[in-house]
């Protein structure tokens, strides 16, 4: 593609969480890095702000200052959330279910935004691209005489999971416990506890199931699908999309950062533009504690930014991890029920567990926030307890790392489907935070992971070194060389483009 400098302008719209704002940005930067487009980022005022202390703390700022961010008028207090609440951090499930239902706000100032670009430029932004929760974009793009590209955050076995869940309800249809799900081969059954509460009692008249099914169906009715994977590590599934969504799909992901997939992980700074966070634990702590153990030993736990799981399973928990006598590092936030901003009490652990991973050097508890990137990419890591959201899932695998799944919501359980049994990267723990477990699981599941000598553990990591490879070849950028879902990128383009263009020779006829 070259970056010759096309005036053509795209405007994005994530939904507000960071775990869809982040990669929204990697794909502005991608997309700009690849044409030279102007490309205006629209949301409201605190998560501009968010962006903006991301971009400002990004070592290749230069690119990234090209990226416009446009604020979208918008009161929390309006929509019964707590004041200043514009994302999902934080928030109690019952709220983010208020947020989600809060964005249809966002539709008259964002149509404003791309009117407004419009009369300044003579012409509409070659395409819209908008979170797969805002369905209602496709008439905004319309009634300016543009196109709405609809982007998912997810993969595409998760995504399509996701979809298919809530917009075809097909538990409700089936006196079991499991059952199919359309767009799925049979050989794929899905099973209640893989389910979110909200999901399992909805029944299509329900608060989200009346936000959900006329979003995701209408934003089916988009030009084309951006999808945040590449077509090697889940070919089957992006052929399930395809088909279900009747919409070209491309693979533009998945889009993590340049330095991070090649694994120069010498210089402790290069990841720090991912987040925008205050790290609980500095980077350089973390890696002389992670350069004490051997590689591969070491089991990194977390649950991402806005999950915890309840005090009797943060106690079997830390138990199972303590008698494994493996070398752990643990993202560690109050259980269910408390302030998540609160601090932090000793009575969650077993008595005298801190001092002793401090003495004993077993374990690293990081309060809030750890460097996620520096810890998976470094070589003693060797297994990741996660709640499988995709990001995270994505992060794990571009370095070879297998992953334990704990999902908690979204599309986490899915996600975790994909890894254990279409990958083979995985085992599954447990779900959600109303499961028991007991520390007797917890130290059998870290012992099989972690043995990388025989058996499943070695099978895991195997595969996920495979997978490794394949999402490193995929995001490869370099001078005449790219990888596919570079190529896939550019492919992407080329279609806007080439619609643009057809188009203005038919309004000149």
């Amino acid at each position: 593609m070259g970056s010759s400098r096309n005036h053509e302008h795209i405007v994005m719209l994530p939904l507000m969480a960071h775990g869809h704002l982040i990669p929204f940005l990697a794909l502005a930067k991608q997309i700009q890095r690849r044409t030279g487009f102007t490309v205006t980022i629209a949301n409201t005022p605190l998560n501009i702000q968010y962006l903006r202390s991301t971009i400002s703390t990004d070592s290749n700022s230069s690119e990234a200052s090209d990226i416009r961010l446009a604020e979208l008028p918008f009161c929390s207090s309006d929509h019964g959330l707590p004041p200043n609440t514009e994302s999902t951090e934080n928030l109690f499930l019952d709220q983010i279910g208020l947020l989600f239902a809060s964005s249809q706000s966002l539709k008259s100032p964002f149509q404003n935004l791309l009117v407004g670009i419009k009369e300044k430029e003579g012409k509409p932004p070659v395409c819209i691209i908008t979170d797969v929760f805002f369905g209602w974009a496709v008439d905004v793009a319309k009634s300016v005489g543009t196109i709405n590209v609809t982007f998912t955050t997810g993969g595409a076995y998760g995504t399509l999971a996701y979809i298919s869940l809530w917009l075809n309800l097909p538990h409700r249809k089936e006196n079991s416990d499991e059952f199919n799900l359309p767009g799925f081969p049979d050989r794929c059954r899905f099973h209640v506890t893989q389910l979110h509460r909200f999901l399992r009692m909805a029944d299509g008249n329900d608060s989200w199931s009346r936000f959900l099914q006329p979003q995701i169906s209408q934003s089916l009715k988009s030009y084309e699908m951006l999808c945040n994977t590449c077509e090697e590590i889940e070919p089957e599934a992006l052929q399930w999309l395809r088909n279900y969504t009747k919409l070209p799909v491309w693979t533009i992901g998945p889009l993590l950062p340049q330095a991070y997939l090649k694994k120069s992980a010498g210089s402790c700074s290069i990841y720090k533009q991912h987040s925008g966070k205050k790290p609980g634990i500095s980077v350089e702590e973390c890696i002389e504690w992670l350069d004490l153990h051997d590689p591969g030993s070491v089991l990194y736990v977390s649950f991402g930014s806005q999950n915890t799981i309840s005090s009797t399973q943060m106690m079997a928990l830390a138990i199972g991890i303590e008698e494994s006598k493996k070398p752990f590092i643990w993202v560690i936030r109050p259980p269910i029920g408390f302030d998540q901003k609160g601090e932090f009490r000793s009575e969650w652990l077993p008595e005298g567990f801190e001092e002793r991973m401090k003495e004993s050097k077993q374990g690293l508890l990081v309060k809030n926030w750890a460097p996620q990137l520096e810890i998976l990419s470094h070589k003693s890591t060797g297994a990741f307890l996660s709640h499988c959201g995709w990001n995270s899932t994505m992060e794990s695998l571009s370095q070879g790392v297998p992953v334990i799944g704990w999902p908690m919501a979204a599309e986490q359980a899915y996600n975790s489907k994909l890894m254990v049994e279409e990958m083979g990267v995985s085992v599954e723990l447990t779900r959600g935070v109303q499961s028991n477990i007991a520390g007797k699981e917890v130290k059998e599941v870290i012992e099989l992971v972690l043995n990388k000598t025989a058996g499943k553990g070695l099978e895991m990591k195997q595969k996920a070194e495979k997978i490794r490879e394949q999402i490193s070849a995929s995001m490869w950028d370099e001078g005449e060389e790219i990888g596919s879902s570079v190529k896939r990128l550019d492919e992407f383009v080329r279609s806007i483009l080439l619609r643009r263009r057809e188009q203005s020779l038919s309004s000149d006829e």
